[in-house]
């Protein structure tokens, strides 16, 4: 049973940091993408970062380059997501999923939802002003 388990969300100031992870079980995620939505009260899911776990390829939207960073672990089989300079407009719950990719597609994520095999249960991140 594939199982992705969030933590590391809470409360913090403008300007802080926070370090999300995702402990990933139940299967082999070689030949999966990896990622972070975010889903603000009355908003859509947004995708936030992605990462292809065999080669470690990377996306971030627009507006979090520069401040975050998704990585994975193989070893420990985690998917995390370092956030700094954290903003009140990043106050969202954040959710782990991951999305079935073979290692030979030419695109490596994707932005839509619907598409994810595999979700966590979301971790509430707030950002304060």
């Amino acid at each position: 049973q594939v199982q992705l388990v969030e933590s590391g969300g809470g409360l913090v100031q403008a300007g802080d940091s926070l370090r999300l992870s995702c402990a990933v079980s139940g299967r082999t995620f070689n030949s999966y993408t990896m990622a972070w939505f975010r889903q603000a009260p009355g908003k859509e899911r947004d995708l936030v970062a992605a990462i292809r776990w065999f080669n470690g390829n990377t996306y971030y939207t627009d507006s979090v380059k520069g401040r975050f960073t998704i990585s994975r672990d193989n070893a420990k089989d985690t998917c995390d997501l370092q956030m700094n300079s954290l903003k009140p407009e990043d106050t969202a719950v954040y959710y782990c999923a991951a999305d079935h990719r073979p290692t030979y597609s030419t695109t490596f994520y994707s932005s839509r939802a619907y598409e994810y095999d595999y979700w966590g249960q979301g971790t509430q991140v707030t950002v304060s002003s």
